[in-house]
C-alpha cells in the first residue's frame, strides 16, 4: 500500500487572506520542511515564492491542491519563532500573513517571476517564408541567445509595442513562453593574491627575487608586501595590498603572468571589517551601577523593564554592560533604535567593545547587504549583536536573549503603511516571549502607556534621575515671539534673544542645534493680494516650496510643479513664500552668520546611503558650527560641544489635532533640549513660542516629566483614551467622495449595532484626500479588561458582511490597531 500523500501549508508574500495548501512531489517529501522556500503555481501562469509553515497529510477540502514546482533551499531560511511571530502579528494587527511575510522577507529571498520567450520544439520543421522581417529577426536572436525577455524584443525589432508580434509568432507555432525564476541575490566578490604552487619552491623563488630586484622593483615591492601581510599563505585582498605597496593593478598582473602569485576570486562580506583597537567597557558611576543591578533584579521575576533616565544620564553604558553579559552567556542581543541616524553614531561606540560581532540592519542598506546580515544572524559564530530599526525584528535570530528598545516612546517605531501596521516596541515584547528573551525599554520621556505599565507593576521600573558626571540639566528659557513681534525686534524667524545667544555661543567656539519640525523652504507659496495658495492636484494640502530645486512639492504623494509666477485666482503677480522650514532657516542663518559653518539634517539631505554618517561625523569632529534639523536631531544623539539648542516653533507641535499632541510636544522639546551641555558646561535651551505660559512649555522648562504624566493621565481617564482603553482605527478610502461618505455611514451603523457607543465617527481626517483617495476614519474604543480576541472576531465578521455587498467592495478599509 502506497504511503499517504504529503501536503504543505504555505505563506505566499502577497495579501492573500488564507494560507494555501499544495501537494509535495514524492521526490521532495523527505527534503521539504517548515521554514523552507518553495516555488508554487498561483493562478494560471504565475509562479511564486512561498514559505512552508506546516507539513501534513490532509488534502484541502474546498479545492484540489496543485503540486509544488521546486524546493529552493536545503535548510530553512525562516525559523519556527519567526513563523509564530508572523502569525501573531497578522492576527493582532488585523492583516494577512502574506502581508507580514512581504514586509519581513527581503526582496532577495522573494524570487521574481518573469516572462521569457523560447523557441518551441520542432520549430525548424515550420515554413519560415511566412514570417515577416521583424518576426524573422526574433527567431534568429532566439537561435543565438536561447531565450529573450520582452525588452529584448523591443530592442531587436525597434518597435515599442511588441505583444501583437509575439502573439503572431506563438500562433504560428514558432515560440512559447517559459516562466523562469531568477535569484536576485548576487554575492560580493573580491580578488585575493596568493602564492602560486611553483613559488613554494624556495630555490626557484630566491632566483625570482634576485631577478625582480634588478629588473622590476615595483613587482618586488608588491611581493614583499605580500610576504609581510600573509605569513600563513592564506591570501590577501588584492586592492588592499596594492595600496599598501603603492602600485597599480598592472604590477599584480605581471606577477601572475610570471606564475609567482595567482589571483583568486572569493565571496566576501559587504559589511566593513573592524580593524580598530578593542576596548573594555567603561566603569559605571554609582547611579549607573545601581540601575544595572536593579534591572537585573527585575529580570529575575519580570520579562520587561523600563529604564527611565534623564537625558545624559548614561543609559547607553548600562545597555553595554547588559549586552556584554548576554553575549558572554552565548546569547544574541537586538538593539532597536527609532532612527537610522542613531545607528550611525551608536555603531562606532559599540564596535570598540564587540568588534565584528555587531551587525547593522536598516533600509539604507541594499538588499544584498541586508541578506548577508540576515544569514549571519542565524548561523553559529555569526553576529552576536544586531543594531537596527524596527524591521530588524524580522531577522532569524539563532538564540535571542536580550532586546533593548532605546527611545521607546518614539512614534517612528510605528509602521504606518503598508500593512502590517505594527508598533516596533510592542512587537519586540512579544518577540522576547517567543525567544525567552528579556526586554529593556529605555527613554528620558517614556510613553504614557509604558510608564503606566511600569508604575502598576506590569513592567519593572528603574530610574536615573541625574546626569552622568553630575552635569546639571540644561537651563531652558522661553523667547516670547508675540512680544518681540509687537516690538519689531524679530530677525526673520528668530527672536533677538535667540540671535544673541547664537552669537555668544559662536564666540565661545561651541556648537548649536536648531530644531524646526518642518522641512523644505516654506510651507506656503501665497498670493499677497487675494491669499490664493497652490494646492496639490491629488491631495488636500498646500504645496511646500523647496528653494534649492525651485519647485513646489507635496509631502504626501510626491507631486511637484514649478512655482507659479501669476496668481490663478486674481491674476496678481505678487506671490511669495510664507512660513519657514529647515531650508529657510539654513539660508537665514547663512546671511546672519556668514562665518559660521552651517549644515542641515532632514529627509531632503539624508536620502543617500552615507548621508547620516557624513553629517554626524562632521558635526562630531567640530566641522559644523550650527546643525539645523527636523525630528532627526532630537533622538538620542550625543555630542560633546553642543552648548545651545533652539526650538524655533513650539506652537506648531502643541496644536496638532491628536490626543497625544501634548505628550509628543513635551517629548520632542525635552529630547532636543537634552542634546545641550552633556559633557562639560551647563547647556542652554531657548524655546520660541507665542504661549510661554502653556502647561506643556512650563513642564518642559521644569524638567517635570511626572507633572506632565499625571496631568495627561487625568485627561486620558476622563475621555477614555490609552492607557485606559485600546484603540482600533478604521481608515476607509475611495476615489468618489459621496460614495465613500454613504458607504462609511452604513459601516458605522453596522458597527454600532455590535459595539454601541464604543464607536466614534465617521470623521474626516486632518488631510481628507491623499493621492486622489478620499479618507474617512472610524475609531473603536475597547476596554482594557475586554477580550481583544473576541472584539476582533466580531469586527472581522462586520467587515466581511460589509464587503459582502458587491456595491461596497471598492471601499478600501485598513484597520490600524493601537494607532499612534
Amino acid at each position: 500500500m502506497a504511503g499517504l500523500a504529503t501536503f504543505i501549508d504555505v505563506i505566499i508574500p502577497i495579501a492573500i487572506p488564507n494560507l494555501l495548501t499544495y501537494r509535495v512531489p514524492r521526490e521532495l517529501e523527505a527534503l521539504v520542511g517548515i521554514g523552507h522556500r518553495v516555488i508554487v503555481p498561483l493562478g494560471k501562469n504565475k509562479l511564486q515564492t512561498a514559505i512552508v509553515v506546516k507539513v501534513h497529510t490532509e488534502p484541502p477540502a474546498k479545492y484540489e491542491a496543485k503540486y509544488v514546482e521546486a524546493l529552493l533551499d536545503d535548510v530553512a531560511v525562516v525559523s519556527n519563532q519567526q513563523i509564530k511571530f508572523w502569525m501573531w502579528m497578522a492576527d493582532y494587527y488585523m492583516c494577512t500573513a502574506g502581508e507580514v511575510a512581504a514586509s519581513a522577507l527581503l526582496s532577495s529571498l522573494k524570487l521574481a517571476s518573469e516572462t521569457k520567450l523560447v523557441l518551441r520544439e520542432g520549430y525548424r520543421d515550420l515554413d519560415t517564408n511566412e514570417l515577416t522581417d521583424r518576426e524573422f529577426l526574433v527567431i534568429e536572436a532566439l537561435e543565438v541567445k536561447g531565450e529573450l525577455e520582452i525588452k529584448d524584443v523591443n530592442e531587436i525589432t525597434g518597435i515599442k509595442t511588441v505583444h501583437p508580434l509575439i502573439k503572431r509568432l506563438m500562433e504560428k507555432g514558432f515560440i512559447t513562453t517559459l516562466e523562469e525564476l531568477k535569484e536576485k541575490y548576487t554575492p560580493k566578490t573580491a580578488d585575493f593574491l596568493i602564492l602560486s604552487d611553483k613559488a613554494k619552491d624556495e630555490h626557484w623563488l630566491e632566483q625570482v627575487i634576485n631577478d625582480l630586484e634588478r629588473r622590476a622593483p615595483k613587482q618586488l615591492d608588491l611581493l614583499f608586501a605580500y610576504f609581510r601581510e600573509d605569513p600563513d599563505r592564506l591570501g590577501v585582498n588584492k586592492v588592499k595590498l596594492q595600496k599598501m605597496a603603492g602600485v597599480d593593478a598592472s604590477v599584480a598582473r605581471k606577477l601572475e603572468e610570471k606564475d609567482i602569485l595567482r589571483i583568486e576570486t572569493r565571496v566576501i562580506d559587504r559589511m566593513p571589517v573592524f580593524d580598530g583597537e578593542m576596548e573594555l567597557s567603561k566603569s559605571l558611576s554609582e547611579d549607573q551601577s545601581r540601575a544595572l543591578e536593579e534591572t537585573k533584579a527585575h529580570f529575575e521575576t519580570q520579562e520587561v523593564v523600563l529604564l527611565h533616565g534623564v537625558t545624559g544620564s548614561g543609559k547607553t553604558e548600562v545597555y553595554i554592560k547588559l549586552i556584554e553579559e548576554a553575549v558572554a552567556q552565548g546569547r544574541q542581543v537586538l538593539y532597536l533604535l527609532p532612527e537610522i541616524a542613531l545607528t550611525t553614531q551608536l555603531i562606532s561606540r559599540l564596535r570598540v567593545h564587540f568588534g565584528d560581532k555587531i551587525g547593522v540592519y536598516h533600509s539604507k542598506f541594499n538588499s544584498n547587504e541586508r541578506l548577508e546580515t540576515w544569514r549571519r544572524a542565524m548561523i553559529p559564530g555569526g553576529y552576536d549583536v544586531i543594531i537596527g530599526a524596527r524591521s530588524s525584528l524580522f531577522l532569524p535570530f539563532r538564540d535571542l536573549g536580550l532586546i533593548i528598545v532605546d527611545e521607546e516612546h518614539e512614534s517612528s517605531f510605528k509602521q504606518y503603511d503598508p500593512a502590517p501596521r505594527y508598533n516596533g516596541r510592542d512587537a519586540a515584547i512579544v518577540l522576547g516571549k517567543l525567544y525567552n528573551a528579556k526586554v529593556l525599554l529605555g527613554s528620558a520621556t517614556p510613553s504614557i502607556e509604558s510608564f503606566y505599565n511600569a508604575t502598576n507593576g506590569r513592567y519593572g521600573l528603574v530610574t536615573l534621575t541625574r546626569r552622568h558626571g553630575n552635569m546639571v540639566m540644561p537651563e531652558i528659557q522661553c523667547a516670547d515671539v508675540r512680544k518681540e513681534t509687537k516690538r519689531k525686534t524679530m530677525r526673520s524667524h528668530f527672536t533677538s534673544f535667540l540671535v544673541e545667544q547664537i552669537e555668544q555661543t559662536l564666540k565661545n567656539e561651541k556648537q548649536i542645534i536648531l530644531f524646526q519640525n518642518r522641512r523644505g523652504y516654506a510651507p506656503l507659496w501665497q498670493c499677497r493680494t487675494c491669499g490664493w495658495v497652490p494646492q496639490c492636484t491629488r491631495c488636500d494640502v498646500s504645496l511646500t516650496y523647496h528653494k534649492r530645486d525651485h519647485h513646489l512639492s507635496c509631502h504626501y504623494c510626491g507631486y511637484t510643479q514649478q512655482p507659479p509666477g501669476k496668481c490663478e485666482a486674481c491674476g496678481s503677480y505678487d506671490l511669495k513664500s510664507v512660513g519657514f522650514g529647515t531650508e529657510k532657516i539654513e539660508e537665514d542663518l547663512t546671511a546672519m552668520f556668514p562665518k559660521a559653518r552651517i549644515a542641515r539634517m532632514d529627509l531632503d539631505t539624508t536620502r543617500s546611503k552615507h548621508a547620516y554618517h557624513e553629517i554626524l561625523t562632521a558635526f562630531d569632529q567640530g566641522d559644523i558650527d550650527i546643525l539645523v534639523g527636523t525630528q532627526m536631531v532630537t533622538k538620542g544623539l550625543d555630542f560633546e560641544h553642543v552648548a545651545l539648542v533652539g526650538v524655533l516653533n513650539a506652537d506648531q507641535m502643541l496644536h496638532f489635532p491628536d490626543f497625544r499632541s501634548f505628550e509628543r510636544a513635551f517629548q520632542l522639546m525635552t529630547q532636543v533640549a537634552g542634546r545641550a551641555g552633556r559633557k562639560h558646561e551647563r547647556g542652554n535651551v531657548i524655546i520660541q513660542t507665542y504661549q510661554p505660559d502653556h502647561f506643556v512649555i512650563l513642564k518642559v522648562m521644569e524638567h517635570d516629566y511626572h507633572g506632565m504624566y499625571e496631568q495627561e493621565l487625568r485627561e486620558r481617564r476622563k475621555y477614555h483614551y490609552p492607557p485606559f482603553m485600546r484603540l482600533i482605527k478604521l481608515n476607509c478610502r475611495h476615489k468618489d467622495e459621496t460614495y465613500l461618505k454613504e458607504g462609511v455611514g452604513v459601516l458605522a451603523s453596522m458597527l454600532r449595532e455590535k459595539f454601541g457607543d464604543r464607536v466614534i465617527g465617521p470623521e474626516t481626517p486632518y488631510v481628507a484626500r491623499i493621492n486622489n483617495y478620499y479618507h474617512r476614519n472610524i475609531l473603536l474604543k475597547i476596554e482594557r479588561e475586554a477580550s481583544t480576541i473576541k472584539f476582533k472576531e466580531i469586527l472581522r465578521s462586520v467587515l466581511d458582511a460589509f464587503h459582502g455587498d458587491a456595491d461596497r467592495r471598492t471601499i478600501r478599509i485598513q484597520p490600524d490597531v493601537d494607532p499612534m
